[in-house]
């Protein structure tokens, strides 16, 4: 007796139990047919269950009536049948963080579901009733963002906070600051979507503009959301206040980039006894100063630092690798300059010192040309980079600490890419933000899922692990012998048994 996967001319699957006899193979049973792996997998596991009840059957009741009696028996035992996987690890870890303090079952799933399905609002409603048996209207959610939105928004900031703090015993000495765009499917603005720079490369499109704030190794701590229009300079004050009011530090070091260097911010971050280290923007460094640093002769990753003011310095450092792609980037964008030129639709409102346009020039009164003088310049200064800071950190550290910016850049690859945070397709300010604390929280759960799996030094990836969530099913039933409801997992793979092992899942 075996079990054999059959593939039909339609390409679906059907599941046989097979016995030789007189060098002929007989059907006993025809399990199942699907085009599903999942329910294949299932009815696989069914088909081994029944082989093995079948060799300890004394005997074997497979006429057709009695096989067709069994089956109607057999499918009225099964009560549910859902996606489990998600909600027995991430369900757990929105536990733990304490996410599950917020009311309302919903806020659950839709957190959730931003890191298992990240889609639209409609089509998370028929995300949660096909594969897990919630049945709601888009309008629901619609009416729950609203109630979000009113009343627990900051709640779900202060219980993040809250968990990153329990991570690093409740100090935070070293903060990460950045900005970024989202955008929306939309050619029209309003109060709070607006045209303005665009990270995405939108310039079309209204947007928002994302300010967050994360500790070492990328924990979310803070955000907060600004008009499409807001200079990203004007950001950092309000999220570092907000940030203050709820953690009061005592000691605190604002790492951030050349964006957000400021007169007003240095002095707004002094005020409050706090420490800095910004990206320094070279290249407008007084002539004394940027003469200093074009007659430096630093070999790869060697430093320079110049006192410029009472408890500031200003600290270079030189990276090969950095002066190679300053080069690669410069050239590719001379090329576009270039071929732009080329077509004669460029003029003098483009000459300004945006990206690569600052290359540009006017020839006599109208023509635009390539200033090759102003592009060969610009070579002096491949691979420097600079920083400037009140800390008495050294000059080693202070590089190495504004180098952990890629932190927040990769939580932002993450909302964006991995939690589908844009385009946003909500209309209503309060929606938009509801929809942001969402993203917010499940960001978090990343995050967690993350460091639990560098505490297991696991080599999965947070992606892989719900790619293998996805897969987890359980099933519900009753034996035709008692009232009694089981509930079982269905583990076929063994990146499936390792990942329940690993975290110890159960139903």
């Amino acid at each position: 007796m075996f079990i054999r996967k059959k593939k039909n001319s339609s390409g679906s699957i059907t599941v046989l139990i097979i016995e030789k006899r007189n060098r002929r193979n007989i059907i006993l049973k025809n399990i199942g047919t699907s085009t599903d792996a999942v329910e294949i997998d299932y009815l696989y596991s069914k088909a081994l269950k029944e082989t093995e009840r079948l060799n300890q059957s004394p005997q074997l009741p497979f006429d057709k009536d009695k096989e067709l009696e069994y089956a109607d028996s057999f499918t009225n035992c099964i009560d549910s049948f859902y996606l489990i996987g998600p909600e027995l690890l991430l369900g757990k870890l929105f536990d733990d963080i304490g996410f599950n303090a917020i009311p309302n079952e919903l806020f659950r799933h839709l957190v959730l579901t931003r890191l298992v399905y990240p889609v639209s609002k409609l089509k998370t409603v028929d995300y949660l009733l096909k594969y897990k048996g919630i049945q709601m209207s888009v309008y629901s959610i619609y009416r729950y963002l609203d109630t979000l939105h009113k009343s627990y928004i900051e709640n779900v900031k202060q219980i993040s906070l809250q968990h990153t703090l329990s991570i690093f015993n409740n100090k935070i000495a070293v903060v990460f600051y950045d900005v970024t765009t989202l955008y929306f499917e939309t050619k029209y603005e309003d109060d709070f979507k607006k045209m303005g720079f665009s990270k995405d490369g939108k310039h079309q499109q209204p947007q928002i503009v994302l300010g967050l704030l994360v500790s070492d190794q990328g924990y979310p701590l803070d955000y907060h959301v600004f008009e499409g229009d807001q200079y990203e300079g004007n950001t950092l004050i309000p999220v570092i206040e907000h940030f203050e009011a709820k953690h009061k530090p005592e000691q605190l070091i604002i790492v951030a980039d050349a964006g957000l260097l400021s007169k007003n911010n240095i002095e707004a971050i002094v005020s409050k006894h706090y420490q800095y280290i910004l990206g320094a923007r070279i290249k407008n460094q007084n002539e004394a100063v940027t003469k200093q640093i074009l007659a430096l002769k630093l070999n790869d990753a060697q430093s320079w630092e110049l006192k410029t003011a009472e408890q500031t310095r200003l600290i270079i450092s030189y990276k090969k690798s950095r002066a190679v792609n300053d080069e690669k980037n410069r050239k590719r964008g001379l090329e576009k300059l270039k071929a732009k030129v080329k077509t004669g639709k460029l003029n003098k409102t483009h000459i300004n010192n945006k990206g690569y346009n600052k290359y540009l020039k006017i020839d006599g009164e109208a023509k635009i040309s390539i200033n090759e003088q102003k592009y060969n310049d610009d070579k002096k200064w491949d691979g420097l980079k600079g920083y400037i800071t009140n800390t008495n950190l050294s000059k080693e550290i202070v590089i190495e600490q504004y180098h952990q910016l890629w932190q927040i850049e990769k939580t932002f690859r993450i909302a964006k890419s991995d939690l589908a945070i844009r385009p946003i397709y909500h209309q209503l300010k309060k929606r938009i933000e509801a929809h942001i604390c969402i993203a917010f929280a499940a960001c978090k759960m990343y995050k967690e899922l993350e460091r639990q799996l560098k505490i297991k030094k696991s080599s999965l990836t947070p992606e892989k692990v719900v790619d293998i969530l996805k897969t987890i099913y359980s099933v519900e039933f009753e034996t035709p012998y008692s009232t009694t409801k089981y509930k079982k997992l269905i583990i076929k793979t063994n990146e499936q048994r390792d990942l329940v092992n690993l975290f110890n899942l159960k139903i």
